[in-house]
């Protein structure tokens, strides 16, 4: 049996940044806030909270610091942590914190903003809080006539459209071809597309890997948004997909008459979560 397992595969450089520094923080003062999920994956979460990381929902339960994830957080947030004197240890990922530059400058020249991901994901969350109210979230096509009757109430003339890091580029094209043929034509429309370029690549290489095997396992957190991406796109060249976060779900009756078999991992999936599962399907064979 032939196993390929993606070059892209695992952390991408905004986790792997955020989950280094946090050991590092734990291991200073054991005692260290995070506000939300570090990152979606509860194994490296558990890890995390074995070693003293203490997961928080709500900054005023934090004492003396805490921890930015890896998403972002809405801009009121490092204020409340100002007023609470904490040591704020910022991990957004770097591409986050240029989009909320981008969208901060723009919302300042008069834009509204179109930013296309999931409204309810952390990242969109955050970026939203930067838009100064003017700003409609489209997660869909469907969404495009609302955020053209947003724009119009608002007045404004000029539109900038941003991305969430991990979302779909096939989906963000479909989007921006769809808003180029509905918008006035008298709006001035600039599309900047911050779709990290880490999950590009890695969403192209799963279409590869994808078409060319019997069965494709995406590896990673259930409730990860850029590992679920992988397995919708996973899902469209392979009719055999399966989308697991350990080895312990993989049994023999998975690769039943498979010869070839693809891996990919989401970003914030760990290198021994894909160790474990290459090792079981060899095992198995």
């Amino acid at each position: 049996m032939e196993i390929i397992v993606g070059k892209t595969a695992g952390f991408c450089y905004g986790v792997k940044n955020a989950v280094d520094k946090t050991k590092e923080e734990v291991q200073k003062q054991k005692t260290t806030y995070c506000l939300g999920e570090l990152v979606h994956n509860k194994q490296v979460t558990q890890k995390l909270e074995e070693q003293g990381l203490i997961i928080i929902d709500n900054i005023e339960n934090a004492k003396e610091n805490v921890i930015i994830r890896s998403h972002g957080v809405p801009e009121e947030v490092y204020k409340k942590a100002r007023e609470l004197n904490l040591k704020v240890i910022d991990l957004t990922c770097p591409n986050v914190l240029k989009i909320h530059n981008i969208v901060k400058e723009y919302s300042s020249k008069g834009y509204y903003i179109f930013i296309i991901g999931q409204k309810d994901h952390a990242e969109t969350i955050g970026t939203v809080s930067y838009c100064k109210g003017n700003s409609t979230v489209l997660e869909k096509e469907e969404d495009i006539n609302k955020a053209i009757k947003d724009l119009k109430k608002s007045s404004l003339k000029k539109v900038l459209v941003v991305s969430q890091t991990t979302f779909s580029m096939e989906k963000f094209d479909r989007i921006i071809k769809n808003i180029e043929e509905n918008i006035d034509k008298n709006i001035e429309l600039k599309v900047k597309n911050t779709i990290c370029n880490a999950t590009s690549i890695r969403q192209k290489e799963t279409k590869e890997i994808a078409g060319e095997v019997e069965l494709m396992i995406i590896i990673g957190g259930k409730h990860s948004s850029n590992t679920n991406k992988l397995y919708e796109i996973a899902k469209k060249e392979c009719s055999n997909c399966m989308l697991i976060e350990t080895a312990e779900e993989l049994n023999k009756s998975c690769i039943k008459n498979i010869n070839k078999i693809g891996i990919m991992a989401g970003a914030s999936t760990p290198n021994e979560s894909i160790a474990n599962a290459v090792e079981k399907l060899k095992e198995m064979c």
